[in-house]
């Protein structure tokens, strides 16, 4: 074995033959386990496609569209509620006058 001090040694090679895959048919096979037909599914395969059917949702947040307006209606009603109370009413002077951070 030599020692070389700039060389680095090639990595192995990954030699691996690609076995024929039909999305197709994977896919026809995955519906026909959901409708309950029988397939070439694994039991288990059958149990997690009828899990992750079940359990799926259309909305990633689980709200409808119309809540969805409402609950941003109501943060921009808070926000502008704020903004309205800090930068035109007198609110805001009168607390801090209360601490004695400013003098009226």
């Amino acid at each position: 074995m030599r020692f070389t001090v700039f060389r680095t040694p090639k990595p192995k090679k990954f030699n691996f033959p690609s076995r024929y895959y039909d999305p197709k048919k994977d896919e026809w096979e995955k519906r026909k386990a959901e409708l309950g037909y029988d397939s070439s599914l694994s039991r288990d395969e059958r149990i997690r496609l009828q899990m992750s059917k079940r359990w799926e949702r259309k909305d990633p947040f689980g709200k409808s569209p119309s809540s969805r307006f409402i609950s941003y209606f109501i943060y921009a009603v808070v926000i502008g509620g704020s903004i309205y109370v800090i930068l035109f009413t007198n609110i805001v002077d009168n607390f801090l006058a209360l601490f004695g951070v400013v003098s009226k």
